[in-house]
């Protein structure tokens, strides 16, 4: 953990977490393409390694973390401000097989919003200003997770994924944004999805509109 104490000053505490190290898929200045913040310039960080590994993934070289290189956070977060971005979105793989404290604290010692796109399945690190959870049922949720939730956003592909929606849905806190997205490959959730959204109104649709957009 990286906090200040009586026995290290701030400098010795910045030049650590600088120097901590994080396997790294690919890092970039793009729009937000789904969810709340959608159509938002953002920063993003993907990190390298994950245990769900859903098959329509469309990031599944992110899986083996041995394939990526390990970069200081000190680089991350240089680049991070550089760009002009106001939030940084922190993915994956799954973000939350590492420990994050270096990075975020970091990142928002640099004035930037820290956000999380997660499945949860992970225990939560860091300091994060935005948490969204995208639940897999073939690797459930960490129970503590869920009270932290600002948006959860559930990929649908059949009438299963909207029982797994409604069940996580009553996890979370009552000021969490629920949003419901069609998996791109699986065109006939759409129709599936706005019938349901028709007759269950606390609910939204997201939509991957950097896909439309054709942007990273």
């Amino acid at each position: 953990m990286f906090k200040s104490d009586k026995k290290h000053s701030v400098i010795e505490i910045k030049n650590e977490a600088d120097n901590y190290l994080y396997p790294l898929m690919e890092d970039f200045y793009t729009i937000q393409g789904e969810g709340v913040h959608s159509g938002k310039p953002a920063y993003f960080i993907r990190f390298a390694g994950c245990d769900v590994k859903c098959w329509w993934c469309d990031v599944k070289d992110s899986w083996d973390e041995s394939k990526h290189p390990k970069i200081k956070t000190g680089e991350m977060v240089q680049r991070a401000v550089e760009s002009g971005a106001e939030f940084v979105v922190i993915t994956g793989g799954e973000p939350l097989l590492h420990n994050l404290e270096a990075v975020t604290t970091r990142l928002r010692q640099e004035g930037l919003k820290v956000h999380i796109e997660t499945s949860g399945s992970s225990p939560l690190s860091g300091h994060l200003d935005w948490i969204t959870l995208s639940p897999k049922r073939f690797k459930k949720p960490l129970d503590e997770v869920f009270s932290y939730v600002d948006e959860l956003k559930v990929v649908v592909l059949k009438n299963k994924d909207l029982e797994w929606a409604e069940l996580n849905a009553e996890k979370c806190p009552d000021s969490t944004i629920l949003l419901l997205q069609p998996e791109w490959e699986t065109p006939e959730s759409v129709g599936l999805i706005v019938d349901y959204v028709k007759k269950n109104p606390k609910w939204g649709i997201s939509l991957q509109t950097h896909k439309f957009l054709n942007v990273p």
